[in-house]
């Protein structure tokens, strides 16, 4: 228990924080972290998204298209109330995917 003898002894005299920091001051660090945390993280994941949603939103027929999946294929047709596409991917063989699906358009 000389341990917590040893603790008393080493606090300030006052029992505060020894009177020289405010609230102001004690709480600078953590929101100076959080404006560093959104700068470099969540400002850019947030345009990432905006991004990904305006490629998924320009699907046209003809595009050229890379799913999340990997498989590689040809935009036919678009079916706009349910949100999908026909996509082919080989001769005679076609598939009916979500837009979301789609990581990117080639080029």
């Amino acid at each position: 228990m000389s341990w917590i003898g040893e603790a008393f002894a080493m606090a300030p005299a006052g029992g505060g924080d020894g009177g020289g920091g405010s609230l102001i001051t004690s709480l600078m660090p953590l929101a100076l972290i959080f404006v560093i945390m959104y700068m470099l993280i969540i400002r850019p994941q947030q345009k990432k998204q905006k991004d990904q949603q305006r490629m998924i939103d320009s699907l046209k027929k003809g595009d050229n298209i890379v799913t999340n999946g990997g498989i590689h294929g040809t935009i036919v047709g678009v079916k706009e109330r349910e949100k999908t596409l026909i996509v082919k991917i080989a001769d005679n063989v076609k598939i009916e995917l979500s837009r979301g699906t789609v990581a990117r358009v080639k080029e």
